[in-house]
């Protein structure tokens, strides 16, 4: 953005000298501002103009600020966040940025340190929405509109418009290779050929074969010329799923092969060009595997120019219910069949498990509550799984137990271990204001504790004024 640009600033925030220092500081920039002191009034104003930037407080009166990054991003110009906390967090930071947030400021911080992060936010904020609208992007196989989702998706469209290698770490079942496919379908390369390796049912004797092909008569079997799957990537993509379980006899050869885009057949004393892209993917922490010299630091060097790491279902509750009614139609239109309706114990219980084989395992269930109920009109919690709906069940009443178990006098001999949603409503002050003693104010260990979101703590430590001196 440049200097004669003047952006609309928005302040969410319920110190009265706060506004007032930074609305001073906005106007010195010479960028119009306005304020607001809670979050439904920030929303309001959000949603009836069109902000550059915000500025939001953590702890608000009505809430907390972290909860409504997903909202602000949504609106229908996105714009960037700056988060100011009094708190110090390191977690907070964390699920800050993670939701999309530009920075996470500790208050006070310097005039300078906030000119210079509104200045990069808005110029970053210019730049996105010229390049967004100079070059579509089809991202319709992805299933979802979460924060963590939206992100992700607007990680790959940044990659899809690049060359660079492209690393996708995930949890089994969370799309990798569906990501990697829509990285390459909206690339430059998306007439050419997506080729996919699957690392972890490679022979070790036979991988480099595979790889880079070999000649006839190299090795007993090989009884005729065969091209390698690098080969065939030319001018593509190629796609290394579960790169982590590449042998370490292989990752040097490969690592030659990045860095020059040539390779020579097993049995030939000739190289071979190939002008390919690499995306590679894995659930493994190949960091972890580089320490453990289980996986070469200079090939993921290579492999990780650009990073996308996708989060588990759990953590995409709301695209939990688009994603099973995106199945149940096209499972009804599979084995031809009317199509089905969910009940509400259905809808609670699958948003209820914690789908450790995530989007994947979804996908499988629903498949199976639809063959097995051809002529039922209604999907209920009885239709899945058994496996599920105990799972559920014995967490249930494990809840039920805990709750009738607790001895509120335990508090007043500082025994704050429970879980703070089991403790009675009229202790909630005494167990926070031990807790928060407890701890020494630290944020993660109060909320492990105590089994509260950091939303919901901030919010709680709010409305008691309980924070440190």
């Amino acid at each position: 953005m440049n200097t004669e640009t003047i952006a609309k600033i928005l302040i969410i925030d319920d110190d009265d000298g706060v506004v007032h220092t930074m609305s001073r500081l906005v106007e010195d920039m010479g960028h119009k501002v306005e304020s607001a002191l809670t979050i439904k009034e920030g929303l309001k104003k959000i949603g009836i103009s069109i902000f550059n930037l915000i500025l939001l407080d953590v702890n608000l009166p009505d809430g907390c600020g972290l909860d409504i990054i997903e909202d602000i991003m949504k609106s229908p110009f996105s714009p960037q966040v700056i988060i100011m906390t009094a708190f110090s967090d390191p977690d907070g930071a964390e699920l800050a940025i993670n939701n999309g947030a530009w920075d996470y400021v500790e208050k006070p911080a310097s005039p300078n340190k906030f000119r210079l992060q509104i200045s990069r936010a808005l110029q970053f904020q210019e730049q996105k929405k010229i390049s967004e609208s100079s070059i579509p992007f089809d991202a319709d196989n992805i299933i979802g509109d979460s924060q963590t989702i939206t992100l992700c998706i607007e990680q790959a469209s940044q990659m899809a418009r690049s060359e660079a290698n492209v690393l996708i770490t995930g949890e089994t079942g969370t799309g990798k290779e569906l990501f990697a496919k829509m990285i390459h379908e909206n690339s430059l390369r998306k007439n050419n050929s997506f080729i996919v390796v699957d690392c972890s049912i490679l022979s070790e004797n036979f991988i480099e074969s595979v790889l880079f092909g070999h000649e006839k008569g190299s090795f007993t079997g090989a009884d005729k010329k065969r091209n390698g799957l690098v080969n065939l990537a030319n001018n593509g993509t190629l796609f290394l799923d579960e790169v982590g379980e590449l042998p370490l006899s292989t990752q040097s050869a490969f690592l030659r092969v990045l860095q020059e885009k040539k390779f020579r057949p097993v049995g030939s004393e000739d190289e071979i060009s190939s002008n390919f892209r690499v995306i590679a993917a894995t659930n493994k922490n190949l960091d972890q595997m580089v320490n453990e010299k289980q996986f070469r630091n200079d090939l993921l060097y290579r492999l990780k120019s650009f990073t996308i790491e996708l989060p588990p279902l759990k953590n995409r509750e709301k695209d939990i219910e688009k994603i099973a009614l995106y199945y149940i139609k096209l499972f009804c239109n599979q084995y031809r069949m009317d199509l089905k309706e969910i009940s509400p114990d259905f809808l609670e219980m699958i948003l209820k498990y914690k789908w450790p084989g995530n989007v994947r395992e979804l996908a499988n269930t629903i498949e199976a509550c639809i063959s097995t109920s051809p002529k039922e009109k209604i999907l209920f919690a009885y239709h899945l799984p058994r496996k599920i709906r105990t799972e559920i069940a014995r967490l249930t009443v494990t809840k039920s137990k805990k709750i009738q178990s607790i001895d509120v006098e335990d508090l007043d001999r500082n025994n704050c271990s429970l879980p703070f949603k089991d403790v009675l409503e009229n202790t909630e002050i005494i167990y926070l204001e031990q807790l928060y003693s407890q701890t020494e104010g630290d944020i993660q260990k109060i909320c492990r504790i105590s089994g509260l979101s950091r939303s919901v703590l901030y919010r709680k430590l709010k409305k008691h004024h309980i924070k440190s001196d």
